[in-house]
Parts: C-alpha cells; sequence; structure tokens
C-alpha cells in the first residue's frame, strides 16, 4: 500500500507522456537510470576521492583522462553471448550493453598523482590536490 502510494505520487511529477506511458505499459523500469555511472564524489582535506560503479565492466573497457581541471570517465560493454537459447529465442533482456561516459569538475589536482582501482565493480579514483592549490590570506592595506 505505502509503495502505492509513493508511486502514484511519484507519478504526478512526471511528465505527461511518461505519466501516459506508465497508465499504458504499466511501472516499466527506467532506461534512462540504467545507464548512468552512478557516482560519489568526496572531498576531502587533501584530496578527492571518486567512487564509480562499474560492474561487469573490464579494466581494458574503462578510459579515465584527467584535463583541463575534469575527470572524464568513459566505459564500453559489448553484447552478451547469453541473450538467446539455442533456438534464437529471448523472452525478455535488461541488461544493457553500449557506451557510457561522464564528466566531472575537480580544480586544482596533482594530475601526477591519480591513481584508480577497480574492486568488485566499485572505480575508485583518487585525485591528489595541489600543494599550492591551499587558499591564501590576503591583507588589507
Amino acid at each position: 500500500m505505502a509503495n502505492e502510494i509513493t508511486n502514484e505520487a511519484n507519478d504526478r511529477r512526471l511528465d505527461p507522456f511518461d505519466r501516459l506511458a506508465r497508465q499504458f505499459f504499466g511501472n516499466y523500469p527506467s532506461t534512462f537510470n540504467d545507464k548512468v555511472l552512478r557516482t560519489d564524489i568526496k572531498e576531502r582535506e587533501h584530496d578527492y576521492v571518486v567512487a564509480i560503479d562499474v560492474p561487469g565492466i573490464e579494466k581494458k573497457d574503462i578510459h579515465l583522462n584527467y584535463d583541463n581541471d575534469t575527470l572524464s570517465i568513459s566505459v564500453r560493454k559489448d553484447s552478451f553471448g547469453d541473450h538467446e537459447d539455442k533456438d534464437g529465442n529471448l523472452l525478455m533482456s535488461e541488461r544493457h550493453y553500449g557506451r557510457m561516459s561522464r564528466s566531472y569538475r575537480l580544480p586544482n589536482v596533482d594530475s601526477s598523482g591519480i591513481t584508480a582501482k577497480n574492486d568488485n565493480g566499485i572505480l575508485t579514483i583518487t585525485l591528489p590536490k595541489r600543494a599550492d592549490s591551499a587558499a591564501s590570506h590576503i591583507e588589507i592595506e
């Protein structure tokens, strides 16, 4: 019951086309949200730590770049080989494949010290801040 109330409240905030589609097809899963690289970014005193969900993505298919105060990530997931049975039938497919990319503005990073590791589908990137990026006090004459 509580879920129905929550879904009904969420439906009122949707655009009219999405609301119509939900009335016709029911609560279908969102394809946009499933294709987003879900990310957490923490800013600490001496660095930034970025955690990105990349389940099922191999290391060779993840590309990172830091340029002009911007961290960019792109990933590629090739198609799945187990989509069909021996007769070529596919009843349902909710797993996604293709390319995704995102960029994050993270200023004053010492790019030579950036590290990244992929552990159990979570890519963790540590970006140390430049020592000269600390704010300095300006005395007024």
